[in-house]
């Protein structure tokens, strides 16, 4: 059950412990005003009857005797009669008026044969004042009196707190549910109107429950598309700034081959290749671009991971032998990953040009296959013998157009520091994982883990 139920559940409950402690108190109140009001005492024939009853079960029975009688007695209505002792506490534990207790004794004073009054000694020696309280006249019909009008203003006190309550802790309540979405109205407009750095957590504070949840949600979502429009933005900066050098080369073989006629086949020359150049750098942008955004025409299917592996290596063996270096391969049999073999080809092809590119001359890159020990997922390893990448850089060089302080591509044919990027993108659309780390005796290694396929393709 969610947290929010027992927050509500809860603030109706403590609501209604209110209006019933409301209620009591009122009650109480209309029973303190009633006993304050009984300020006369009744006489009468049938009063007389009762009285002289209670007064002889009381005398020749005493305490116990009395008792009974009252708990047993036949009658309509219980009787009101009170016996009161000597410290002016009833015998059945009854509420003492305290204006007809003193009306009581002063009239035993004036006259021990008051009427409806009886002073009764019990067997144990103890001594009782009898009689019958009534509220006090206000006219001839008993309508008239006063506990009516108090019982009147009592209820509407009590009604008066049942509804203060209710609206106090409906006001509560709605409040506390009402001001954390307000707060996600107001971050939703202002994300909307550009302000990415936008957050609700640090206004709603220190809330655990579903809407809290909702503001976390929100924050995610929020720091996911700063992230993004952020990487969007650095891209566009890192792209334009690499096709600054391009371009400018173009400019000035065009403008070499109009001022040099005889230099013409060079200039085209350098035109076709930095055309090149530049259709290269515009495929890989798009194809990081189309990566980072999940989108991909291609549907999963099972792969063999070493057959793979195979046909990358053979076409970078082929591009290292012309530079004087190896690729060397290290998996056998048959090992299924359910991918994009497209995808998940781009991802070892560019790791694998990237060791041939940055290897020494007369070495080899190493690339091994190895599952897991719980034969859940696979490794591969790919290491070179190049100058390696500094610590502070492992984890930097999957950014776009990054390059590593102390590499040199003089020799190598340059490049734009996306080929690891994309590799990354590929291997995590996969739900893989990607990591570089330098190699003992120089050189770095590239391990891409991915997950083995639970089903063999029939």
């Amino acid at each position: 059950m969610g947290r929010l139920f027992w927050k509500i559940f809860f603030a109706f409950w403590l609501a209604l412990m209110f209006i019933a402690a409301g209620v009591g108190i009122a009650v109480h109140l209309q029973s303190q005003a009633r006993l304050n009001a009984m300020t006369e005492i009744a006489a009468g024939p049938r009063t007389e009857l009762i009285l002289a009853a209670v007064a002889t079960t009381l005398e020749f029975g005493g305490q116990q005797a009395a008792r009974s009688l009252f708990k047993d007695w036949a009658g309509r209505r219980p009787l009101r009669v009170m016996i009161v002792d000597e410290n002016g506490q009833d015998l059945l534990g009854r509420s003492v008026p305290t204006a007809a207790l003193a009306r009581a004794r002063e009239g035993l004073k004036d006259a021990p044969t008051a009427p409806g009054l009886r002073h009764v000694a019990a067997p144990d020696g103890r001594k009782y004042l009898l009689f019958v309280p009534i509220p006090e006249r206000t006219g001839s019909r008993r309508s008239n009196y006063r506990y009516k009008a108090l019982s009147a203003y009592t209820f509407r006190t009590q009604l008066g707190m049942a509804l203060l309550a209710s609206l106090l802790f409906s006001a509560v309540l709605a409040w506390y549910l009402t001001r954390p979405v307000r707060h996600l109205r107001q971050a939703s407009r202002s994300l909307a109107e550009g302000e990415l750095d936008t957050r609700v957590t640090p206004l709603i504070g220190r809330r655990r429950d579903e809407i809290a949840d909702l503001g976390r949600d929100f924050d995610h979502m929020a720091a996911r598309l700063q992230a993004s429009v952020s990487a969007q933005m650095r891209l566009l900066h890192d792209v334009s700034h690499e096709l600054r050098s391009p371009l400018a080369r173009l400019r000035v073989a065009i403008g070499l081959a109009r001022q040099r006629p005889d230099k013409m086949a060079a200039a085209l020359d350098r035109i076709e290749r930095e055309s090149e150049r530049l259709a290269e750098l515009v495929g890989q942008v798009l194809t990081l671009s189309r990566l980072e955004a999940g989108v991909s025409s291609a549907q999963d299917e099972y792969v063999d991971l070493v057959q793979l592996l195979e046909t990358v290596v053979e076409d970078a063996r082929f591009e290292a032998e012309s530079s004087g270096r190896r690729v060397s391969l290290d998996a056998a049999g048959e090992v299924m990953v359910k991918a994009r073999p497209e995808l998940l080809h781009r991802a070892f092809e560019n790791v694998i040009r990237n060791g041939v590119k940055y290897t020494a001359a007369d070495t080899a890159v190493e690339v091994r296959l190895r599952p897991s020990d719980d034969r859940k997922s696979v490794m591969v390893s790919i290491c070179d013998r190049g100058p390696g990448v500094p610590a502070s850089d492992l984890e930097a060089v999957f950014k776009p157009f990054f390059r590593a302080g102390n590499t040199d591509t003089s020799d190598t044919g340059g490049g734009y520091g996306l080929g690891l990027a994309i590799a990354k993108r590929a291997v995590e659309a996969h739900a893989g994982q990607i990591r570089a780390k330098n190699r003992a005796g120089g050189g770095l290694c590239i391990e891409i883990e991915l997950a083995l396929a639970t089903v063999t393709p029939q």
